[in-house]
């Protein structure tokens, strides 16, 4: 009899891109009045109004605290699914899970640590357990990483690229003592990639220290939308323009270069805040359609177009998030879609 201990074959998962088919989409519904203070009212009625929207396409889970169930309910309308879990905040693009698809057909995701962007806020050991909370509510199997990491911090094609930035993954609030091979390869392990492509990132955010998800998306495998500046002498157009160039100097795991579609970021709008948002391209895809910030000047008109020409099977749905961005994002930071 033979009694050699054998290794159950590993179970392919792959990260499928954002644009590719949805089950649903996951939001997070804002309740600290201790961050959000006066605001906290208009930042409810835009999380409604982008659930909304993109319920015109696909299902949204809403993650509510399970104190302030009666009170979403009463602003989401009886077409959003609530579900009752413990959340400390509302930006679960960061705090959520990182669906996988297993080669079997069955549902993963990965649990990465999640420490507030480096501590920033606190309570967060309610956020750090969300994406497996949310994983086991869909049944699904649970990935766990030791590295922190935050959903926006990663751009994936499907076809085995990811696109990350060195301000956010290497910054030493989140990772102190690993090295950039060490964090690629974990990223590589969790997501069953094959290519990381490094972008120097933004070292003048202050709240995600520069998440690729406010300055490129995939579009489809080997195409990024990509934002920009129209002023030279812009400090954020530079940075912009760097990170690019970056882009243009590597190739995706098949070897090829990237094809950029350019999008204006929100150059016309005034800050209201050091960590106000400016992105057009923290958009959120939903099946058929895209949900995207609009702020009412004329590059919102740019940033429509533009999207439409990278997108021309989608139907387009701007969304007024003038209460969330002051808060350091827009609407991919509080979204997270689960595969199909």
């Amino acid at each position: 009899m033979d009694t050699t201990m054998r290794a159950k074959p590993r179970v392919k998962r792959r990260r499928p891109g954002e644009f590719e088919p949805h089950a649903k989409t996951w939001m997070a519904w804002p309740h600290r009045k201790d961050l959000y203070g006066a605001t906290l009212p208009a930042m409810q009625r835009a999380y409604a109004d982008v659930a909304r929207a993109i319920a015109q396409f696909e299902p949204v889970s809403m993650v509510v605290h399970p104190d302030h169930t009666k009170g979403a309910r009463t602003q989401l309308g009886a077409d959003i699914e609530i579900v009752a879990l413990p959340i400390d905040d509302c930006w679960i693009r960061d705090s959520g899970p990182t669906f996988l698809k297993r080669e079997d057909g069955g549902l993963s995701g990965v649990s990465w640590r999640f420490n507030a962007w480096g501590r920033k806020h606190e309570p967060y050991d309610a956020d750090d357990a969300l994406a497996g909370r949310v994983l086991a509510y869909e049944e699904a199997e649970i990935v766990r990483s030791f590295l922190h990491c935050e959903g926006g911090s990663l751009a994936c094609d499907g076809d085995g690229t990811l696109i990350v930035t060195e301000t956010s993954l290497l910054h030493p609030n989140r990772n102190p003592g690993l090295s950039k091979a060490w964090v690629e390869q974990e990223l590589l392990r969790m997501l069953d990639l094959e290519k990381v492509v490094w972008l120097p990132g933004d070292p003048l955010d202050l709240e995600t220290d520069g998440h690729v998800d406010g300055m490129c998306c995939f579009v489809r495998p080997g195409v990024v939308m990509f934002e920009y500046n129209p002023d030279p002498d812009d400090l954020h157009g530079r940075i912009l323009a760097d990170n690019l160039a970056a882009l243009k100097s590597q190739t995706d795991a098949r070897g090829r270069s990237f094809e950029v579609i350019p999008i204006p970021e929100a150059y016309d709008v005034e800050a209201t805040s050091e960590i106000f948002a400016r992105s057009y391209i923290n958009f959120a895809l939903a099946n058929g359609g895209v949900v995207m910030p609009t702020f009412g000047r004329p590059s919102s008109d740019e940033a429509r177009a533009a999207v439409a020409r990278a997108f021309p099977d989608r139907r387009i749905v701007t969304v007024d998030v003038g209460a969330v961005v002051p808060a350091g994002g827009a609407i991919h930071c509080i979204t997270q879609e689960q595969p199909l």
